[in-house]
């Protein structure tokens, strides 16, 4: 009955002293005090029967109340008024009550207070996780969206661009044909410039292109039998003149399952060889070295491709698989593409990653990191799987059927079995 008297002395005192400093307005104000009436109700509840349940309603309201600007500024503004109304209840009490009353009515309504708090804290913490939440997942959306828009411009421009390419390739071949027959040989010269920029935007475009197909999952993969060491002795006399030029050195070696007879698009892996050997050349610089080399793991053969370039930083070497990833600054960008640290769209790599995915492998890249002076280099790691019939492992993935680090068919199991090199790598 004692304690039911002091929370009544101190009521109005209360309810003035705490609205008068936590609220500013007189419209805001209002209503301030009718929350603070509640919870005085509340809590005289609380304190007369020991049950800190009848605050619960109310705190719930309050730890759900955040506005928007106080969940985008972080402010804890209900935990805050939680600890004020603590404050402001002492000295209210030892104002109003006498030291006698006001000891036994803070003995009583301080551990309420403490619950209430924790409570508060709790619920603003859900709130602010679930507004985190929402705005993370608004601005998945975006990346997402905009992903889709960059998505749709390069298949967009790249097939607008390939129609006036077309017209131009052929006029300027029939140009060049009549330039021939007439012997105009400075005229020749240009027109065999001309040539040059058309073959190098059409690789552009076709990379465009590549990358819509990759993006919208409509890459069509022509499998067929294929080796390795084929498409590595194609890539080596390709490269050859541009080796050359730059005074470097290409070494590829034999290694067990070069010669092996896998199931794949041929004309496709050769591509991803070729943009990945390309990088390599173009941050090599003059007088390096590129090596391939590999090994044969179980389901799957590795192809490394490794240089004594500058190397890639840690931070980038995921990067450099994203569209139009590109190391360095913009605004040196040069369109070289074979000279040293020469650029590009940035469309080789993922182009690459994409046509090895579609295999059903991975590529990679090691490099302890980008220096110009130590030339530390790299080393792309590709792997391919070990593939003996003609099956589309996008479709196998589907179905389960396809576990590419964990299968390996007995014939297989056999061959390597019966191989004496079976367990070598180069």
């Amino acid at each position: 009955m004692a304690l039911q008297n002091s929370l009544q002395k101190i009521h109005t005192h209360w309810v003035e002293r705490i609205s008068r400093e936590l609220a500013s307005g007189e419209g805001v104000r209002v209503g301030f005090t009718e929350q603070l009436e509640r919870f005085f109700e509340l809590l005289e509840q609380a304190v007369m029967t020991g049950d800190t349940a009848w605050l619960d309603p109310i705190l719930y309201d309050w730890g759900h109340a955040p506005t928007e600007t106080n969940l985008d500024e972080a402010d804890y503004y209900v935990s805050f008024v939680m600890n004020r109304m603590v404050s402001l209840t002492m000295e209210v009490a030892r104002e109003k009550l006498s030291k006698t009353d006001a000891l036994e009515l803070l003995a009583a309504v301080i551990p309420i207070y403490t619950h209430s708090l924790s409570v508060v804290v709790r619920y603003e913490m859900e709130t602010r996780v679930a507004h985190i939440s929402s705005e993370l997942g608004k601005t998945q959306e975006k990346l997402q969206q905009l992903d889709r828009n960059k998505s749709n411009f390069i298949s967009v421009a790249a097939h607008e661009l390939k129609t006036p390419l077309t017209l131009i390739e052929g006029y300027t071949a029939m140009m060049a044909d009549t330039v021939e027959q007439s012997g105009q040989s400075q005229i020749e010269t240009l027109l065999k410039g001309v040539n040059t920029g058309i073959h190098r935007l059409r690789h552009i475009i076709d990379d465009m292109i590549d990358v819509s197909l990759i993006d919208n999952n409509l890459l069509t993969l022509n499998f067929q039998p294929l080796w390795i060491t084929h498409l590595l002795n194609l890539l080596k006399n390709e490269l050859s003149k541009t080796i050359e030029d730059r005074g470097q050195t290409l070494i590829i070696k034999k290694f067990t399952g070069d010669d092996l007879m896998i199931y794949g698009d041929s004309e496709r892996v050769y591509q991803a060889l070729y943009n990945v050997a390309m990088n390599a050349i173009k941050f090599t610089p003059d007088k390096g070295t590129i090596i391939i080399n590999g090994r044969l793991l179980p389901g799957f053969v590795e192809i490394v491709i490794a240089d004594t370039g500058i190397g890639i930083s840690a931070e980038h070497q995921a990067v450099i698989f994203e569209k139009f990833g590109q190391l360095g600054r913009a605004d040196l960008h040069s369109s070289g593409k074979t000279k040293f640290k020469g650029g590009g769209p940035g469309l080789g790599l993922p182009i690459t990653r994409g046509i090895i995915e579609a295999h059903g492998g991975t590529i990679w890249v090691e490099s302890e990191g980008y220096d110009e002076v130590e030339l530390k280099g790299s080393r792309f790691h590709i792997l391919l799987p070990t593939r003996t019939e003609a099956s589309d492992p996008r479709i196998a993935k589907l179905f389960g059927a396809f576990e590419p680090m964990n299968t390996e068919s007995e014939t297989e199991k056999s061959d390597k079995e019966n191989s004496p090199t079976h367990n070598s790598a180069s």
